[in-house]
């Protein structure tokens, strides 16, 4: 498993169903780095989520793999919307959709952003989550306004626990409102979490909250007893306008 006897730990890239390091090891600065190398086939990412561990890294650099401590959960129940994005939602500016341009999304995931001279969403990150939405794991919300897409987020889901990876927006509030129609259906659906990885303000302002690593770890271990929802999904309702 590994060639280092402490954090972070070296992976081989030679055998992607090799276990992961438990996550109490990982590093405490910079938080939450547990292993290094590796590759991203299906097997490698599935079981990295399973155990709460996701990759994070720049172009250049190699895989890096973290699990912070703590915890940025959101529990669908306890989702928050502004009075401003309530009005954005009556005025049904957008059509919403599920799983019907993955790629598209991705790839709006990785432009640049405004305040960041680069992307973390490599080539070779988008064709890793590509194979896993092929495998039905990963899935995609899309919002369009005259059909064109102008905002959304892709995520991992295993049991009853959504891991978001990235949103984007091309025009005002078109990832808050994905975001928002997703964590509904979550809800209806009896997920218990939508794990956000790290803390912003962005996501706190929308009910995510920190939560000790071992908490996240205990209710993710009982929120993959329940049998994935894989395949394509679909609204239960018909595709909402927001």
């Amino acid at each position: 498993m590994t060639r280092r006897q402490s954090a972070p730990y070296w992976l081989n890239p030679a055998n992607p169903e090799a276990p992961f390091p438990p996550v109490e090891l990982a590093l405490r600065e910079p938080d939450g780095l547990l292993a290094v190398g590796g590759g991203l086939e299906p097997e490698r990412l599935l079981n990295a989520y399973r155990h709460g561990i996701f990759p994070w890294y720049s172009e250049g650099q190699p895989i890096l793999w973290w699990s912070p401590d703590p915890r940025t959960l959101l529990f669908p129940w306890q989702l928050k919307v502004s009075r401003s994005l309530r009005k954005t939602l009556r005025q049904q500016r957008f059509q919403v959709s599920l799983d019907t341009d993955f790629p598209g999304v991705i790839r709006g995931c990785a432009e640049p952003r405004r305040d960041e001279p680069g992307t973390w969403i490599t080539v070779e990150i988008r064709q890793a989550y590509e194979r896993l939405h092929q495998l039905g794991l990963a899935h995609s919300v899309e919002t369009w306004r005259d059909g064109r897409l102008v905002g959304g987020l892709y995520g991992v889901a295993l049991g009853r626990a959504f891991f978001g990876e990235s949103m984007f927006s091309r025009v005002s509030d078109a990832s808050k409102v994905a975001f928002v129609h997703l964590v509904r259906q979550l809800a209806a659906w009896d997920f218990a979490l939508i794990d956000c990885q790290v803390h912003t303000l962005h996501l706190a302002s929308l009910g995510a909250v920190e939560v000790p690593r071992r908490e996240f770890i205990r209710q993710l271990e009982a929120a993959l007893r329940f049998p994935d929802r894989s395949g394509p999904w679909r609204f239960d309702s018909p595709e909402p306008h927001a």
